[in-house]
């Protein structure tokens, strides 16, 4: 009698191990019919398993899908907690904006002290006696004040020296004050042998990019291999080009001044090979050196 029981008990045990498994594997059938002609229009033969491992691969591919939209679309601005884009973006530009204003407000601030001594007094003109007054002193005479031929040549050449001693080139360099669009690392330099007639400037992605001299954009817009370009018409016959930009803050025909923000660093266009600025000055049609107008330190 005691034997038996340890059997029992393991047949009760496999025999209930078998009717949970017939009941996972057993096929139910699933059938639409036609109400009233009670004709069957769809049929399909499922289990308590089949549910189960649809069910759990449905619930998988569903989270999936979600997470997917949430962090890949722009669903996720409608989600408390993330940010809008579009709020980033206009946030970046009122940045700019600030920074622009903020130099316009030096310069004014700078002006008005300059200019207060003369307005309230402190600075004097100083009396500058001419050559008349001179003359009428006792203590010359028009025979003192006159120079003689030699010493008239002599003068005619320095003052010739003096006032030409410029080259055409340094004269308009001269005359056009340039500047730096960013400051940076040169990583290439400007070279004609290799036809690189630019100078690159590698920053960090978002960095202002800055008008080198008032001018007017002629050009700004995306092309396939230098990405975002912005390009400018300075007074003088110059042009500045900017390349592989980020963001482009300004558009053709607007009139920008010298070191107004009006692009970023990127690193867009197929030629880039990470976030720089590709800068070209060209006067007269022809490529010159940067670094020959402008200190980029």
């Amino acid at each position: 009698m005691y034997i038996w029981i340890p059997i029992l008990t393991t047949v009760a045990k496999l025999d209930k191990n078998r009717k949970l498994k017939q009941k996972l594997t057993d096929k139910y059938r699933l059938v639409i019919l036609n109400e009233d002609t009670f004709q069957e229009r769809f049929s399909l033969k499922l289990s308590r398993l089949n549910v189960f491992v649809f069910g759990g691969l449905f619930s998988i591919v569903l989270i999936v899908l979600t997470t997917f939209l949430i962090a890949f679309t722009s669903l996720r601005e409608y989600i408390p907690g993330y940010s809008s884009t579009k709020l980033k973006t206009d946030a970046k530009n009122l940045l700019f904006k600030v920074d622009t204003l903020q130099r316009k407000l030096n310069r004014l601030e700078n002006y008005a002290l300059a200019i207060r001594p003369v307005l309230t007094g402190d600075i004097k003109a100083e009396k500058i006696d001419s050559i008349l007054e001179l003359s009428r002193d006792t203590a010359f005479n028009d025979s003192r004040l006159l120079a003689s031929k030699e010493d008239s040549l002599f003068r005619e050449e320095i003052e010739r020296e003096s006032r030409f001693g410029l080259s055409d080139g340094a004269l308009e360099r001269a005359k056009t004050v340039f500047f730096s669009p960013l400051t940076g690392t040169i990583s290439q330099n400007y070279n004609i042998d290799d036809k690189h007639f630019a100078v690159d400037i590698v920053a960090q992605t978002g960095t202002p990019v800055k008008a080198v001299a008032d001018g007017r954009v002629v050009m700004s817009e995306w092309t396939a291999e230098t990405g975002y370009v912005i390009i400018i018409q300075h007074p003088g016959q110059y042009i500045s080009v900017y390349k592989h930009n980020g963001t482009l803050l300004k558009e053709q025909g607007a009139f920008v001044k010298s070191g107004e923000v009006i692009a970023t660093v990127g690193s867009t266009g197929e030629l880039t090979t990470g976030p720089h600025l590709h800068f070209e000055l060209w006067h007269d049609a022809h490529p010159v050196n940067p670094t020959n107008y402008i200190d980029f330190q």
